[in-house]
């Protein structure tokens, strides 16, 4: 329960933080995030892909 409290606490000041900052800037940084993410994922992806091939 208190991590939940401690990540909406959390979201509430990011979201406070985005809402002050400029257009370009968040979507900038929502561009980044979103690369980082999908190179992660595909990382993952190619991992489990050959660990699974080996077994």
């Amino acid at each position: 329960m208190l991590f939940i409290v401690a990540a909406l606490l959390l979201l509430g000041v990011v979201l406070g933080t985005v809402a002050h900052a400029p257009l370009t800037f968040t979507a900038v940084a929502a561009v980044v995030i979103a690369v980082w993410l999908g190179i992660f994922a595909l990382r993952e992806r190619h991992g489990r892909r050959r660990a699974s091939s080996v077994n």
